[in-house]
C-alpha cells in the first residue's frame, strides 16, 4: 500500500469511533489538522478512553511509570515529513511518521527527557549519506532534566529514497548546550528559525541566535563519555561525530532572569524579535523581551502561575493559560492586546481544575485547545479566525522602532 493508503488507515484508527466519514474527510484536508489529530490522540492517551483506537509502536507501549511521555512535536510543515519527535521520562527519544508503520529511530539520552521541539523551517546541510549533496534537514532540540539541551539534525530521506539507497537517514548531534543548572522547562523557535530560546527551572531563560550559536566553538573532547544510542546506527560517543559542539554559559545572545521556572515562551509570528515568556508560582507574570536588543518591553502580572503562551497570528494578541492563581481567581484563559497589555478576553473556570498547556487548532482560525489538570481537553474559541487588519511593521507597528534596536524601554506595565 502506498504512503497515502498508510496515511488514511491510520488517521481512521486514530481519530477514533465517534468520528463520521465527513468529518474525518475534513480533517484530512491540511497536514496541520493532521497533525493536530495525532498530538490530540496521543494527550487523550487512556485506557479509560475506549474511543481512542491508535495503534501505538510497541516502542512506545512500555510498562508505565519512568518510560512515560513528557514532551512531543512535530517538524516543519515546509519539510512535508511530518516527523513526530516524543520525549519519554527514562531518556529516550522516538523519531515516528505517522505516514509509516514503525518508528525509523530511536535513540537514548544521557538524562530525562524534559523537552523536545522541532525547529518550524528546514535547514540545507551536505548530506551524511553523499558529502557531495546538499539537503534540506530538520533540526531538532532536547532538553533534559539535567538543563543540557542537544541539537540534532534529521536526514530524513522519503520512500523512494529509502528504496533505492537502503538507508532510514540519521540523527546527528550538533551541539550540546549546557547554560541551565536544572531540568529544562520549556523551549521555543522563533517562527523563521532565526532564533531559539530556552527556559528552566533555574528560572533563567536563555536566547540564542541560531546562525551564531555555531560559529565558534569548542569540540567535546574524549572526556565527554556521555553515549547516545541510535537504532539503525551504531552507539557512538558525543565526542565520536566530530563536529558535535560544546556550548557553554556565555555563548547566548541575552540571558533574562525571571522569579520562578520558565515554561511557557513564545515568539511573535507577526514579529519574530518579539518574545514572550511566562513566569511560575513566584513570578507569575508575563514578560515581553526584544530578541535583538534584549529591552525588557512590558510585564503584565496575571497573579497566576502561567503555563502557556500562544500568539494570535493574524492581530496583535496574545493568549495566555493558568495554573495555580494567588490570589485566587477564577480565570485560566486570557487574551491580552499588545502593545497596550490590555485584557481583552477572560475565560473563567469555576471547578479546580488547572490550565496545563494550550496550543492553537491550526483549521479552526481563533481556536485554543487545552489541556487541563483533570485530564480533559476544553476547546475555546478565543479570537477571530478572520485576518483581523493586521499590520505590518516592527513590534510596535514601527519599522523604525525595530531598527533602533529599541533604545529606550518602555515603562513596565503593571
Amino acid at each position: 500500500m502506498g504512503a497515502s493508503g498508510r496515511e488514511d488507515s491510520s488517521e481512521a484508527e486514530i481519530i477514533g469511533c465517534e468520528e463520521d466519514d465527513d468529518s474525518v474527510q475534513g480533517a484530512r484536508r491540511t497536514g496541520a489538522s493532521r497533525r493536530f489529530l495525532l498530538f490530540f490522540a496521543r494527550l487523550l492517551q487512556n485506557p479509560a478512553m475506549p474511543c481512542i483506537q491508535a495503534k501505538i509502536p510497541d516502542s512506545l507501549a512500555g510498562p508505565r511509570g519512568s518510560s512515560f511521555v513528557t514532551s512531543i512535536s512535530f517538524s516543519s510543515n515546509t519539510g512535508g515529513a511530518a516527523i513526530l519527535a516524543i520525549g519519554r521520562a527514562d531518556g529516550k527519544i522516538t523519531l515516528w511518521s505517522p505516514l509509516e508503520p514503525t518508528p525509523r529511530f530511536n535513540s537514548e539520552q544521557p538524562a530525562a527527557v524534559s523537552h523536545v521541539c522541532f525547529r518550524p523551517t528546514t535547514y540545507r546541510r551536505r548530506s551524511i549519506r553523499e558529502a557531495t549533496a546538499f539537503v534540506e534537514t530538520e533540526e531538532l532540540l532536547v532538553g533534559d532534566e539535567a538543563g543540557n539541551v542537544y541539537l540534532y539534525s534529521v536526514e530524513w530521506p522519503n520512500q523512494d529514497q529509502r528504496d533505492l539507497f537502503d538507508w532510514h537517514g540519521i540523527m546527528t548531534l550538533i551541539a550540546r548546550l549546557s547554560c541551565h543548572t536544572q531540568q529544562i522547562c520549556g523551549i521555543s523557535w522563533s517562527p523563521d528559525g532565526e532564533f531559539f530560546a530556552t527556559g528552566g527551572n533555574d528560572n533563567n531563560l536563555f536566547l540564542f541566535e541560531t546562525k551564531k550559536v555555531l560559529r565558534r566553538f569548542r569540540k567535546l573532547g574524549s572526556e565527554d563519555n556521555t553515549r547516545i544510542r541510535v537504532r539503525n546506527d551504531t552507539t557512538v560517543d558525543l565526542a565520536g561525530q566530530g563536529e558535535a559542539a560544546a556550548i557553554l554559559p556565555g555563548r547566548e545572545k541575552h540571558k533574562f532572569t525571571l522569579n520562578a521556572a520558565c515554561k511557557a515562551i513564545a515568539f511573535a509570528p507577526w514579529q519574530p524579535s518579539l518574545i514572550a515568556a511566562g513566569g511560575g508560582s513566584n513570578d507569575r507574570c508575563i514578560h515581553f523581551f526584544h530578541a535583538l536588543s534584549g529591552a525588557r518591553l512590558a510585564t503584565i502580572d496575571c497573579y497566576a502561575q502561567v503555563t502557556s503562551l500562544v500568539f494570535n497570528p493574524r492581530k496583535r494578541e496574545i493568549a495566555a493559560t493558568f495554573g495555580f492563581a494567588q490570589p485566587d481567581h477564577p480565570y485560566r484563559v486570557a487574551v491580552f492586546a499588545w502593545p497596550s497589555c490590555r485584557m481583552v478576553a477572560g475565560i473563567p473556570w469555576w471547578g479546580e481544575e488547572r490550565a496545563l498547556y494550550a496550543i492553537e487548532y491550526p483549521s479552526l482560525g481563533g481556536s485554543l485547545v487545552v489541556a487541563t489538570s483533570d485530564a480533559s481537553i476544553k476547546f475555546h474559541e478565543v479570537w477571530s479566525g478572520t485576518d483581523g487588519g493586521q499590520e505590518a511593521g516592527g513590534i510596535f507597528g514601527s519599522p523604525i522602532l525595530d531598527d533602533e534596536l529599541m533604545a529606550e524601554r518602555i515603562e513596565t506595565i503593571r
